[in-house]
């Protein structure tokens, strides 16, 4: 009988703001079992409803320094003054037990991850309907000034320039269809050969 146990995957979801990638996410860790969200170490600090090791692992400027040469992330950035970064250890844990995780990076921590782990990755960019509906999301959020506005859009073009470097693209027109979509992929990237723990043994019993 088939071992049918799996090695676990890292689900990648990128997107220009206001596509809708954090609501898609959410969405995925509801309605999917053995899905996981990527905890990420921070610089920022702690806001008073969130739980260190759960919602990020808070960190010194220091420490986190510390961490980047010792190579404990797969991947590591600056954002609004404050560092981010994918532990190796909190994904090889989880792929090793099987569990799938979504981490939610923009194309260079993609590009990052795909350095270290390039089987154990599965790539989906998430584009808007149309570049107006784009602009009316981010200009609904926008609080700043119009050049404020138009660098988001700016940023948010540049981040579609690198839909290529993903396996599945899926334009976002209906939340629910969108997760859906994933959902099919993540079953479907769940059969290759390579994840499947006890087909060897299961094969090698056939013949």
């Amino acid at each position: 009988m088939l071992d049918k146990s799996n090695r676990g995957l890292v689900l990648i979801i990128s997107s220009p703001s206001g596509a809708g990638k954090t609501t898609i996410c959410k969405k995925l860790i509801e309605e999917v079992n053995n899905l996981n969200l990527s905890v990420s170490v921070t610089t920022r600090l702690k806001r008073s409803d969130e739980v260190d090791g759960k919602d990020y692992f808070f960190r010194s400027d220091k420490e986190f320094d510390d961490m980047v040469a010792q190579e404990k992330f797969l991947e590591h950035a600056k954002v609004f003054d404050y560092s981010y970064g994918t532990l190796k250890s909190e994904i090889d844990t989880k792929i090793i037990n099987g569990i799938n995780v979504i981490v939610d990076i923009d194309w260079q921590g993609t590009r990052q991850i795909e350095q270290h782990i390039p089987d154990d990755i599965v790539k989906i960019f998430i584009l808007p309907p149309s570049i107006k509906e784009l602009e009316k999301r981010l200009g609904a959020r926008a609080t700043e000034s119009q050049d404020s506005f138009k660098k988001r859009m700016s940023e948010a073009r540049k981040e579609i320039s690198h839909y290529s470097e993903y396996d599945f693209i899926i334009i976002n027109e209906d939340i629910q269809e969108s997760v859906n979509k994933i959902k099919t992929i993540l079953y479907s990237e769940s059969l290759r050969r390579h994840r499947q723990v006890g087909l060897k043994k299961f094969v090698d019993n056939l013949i």
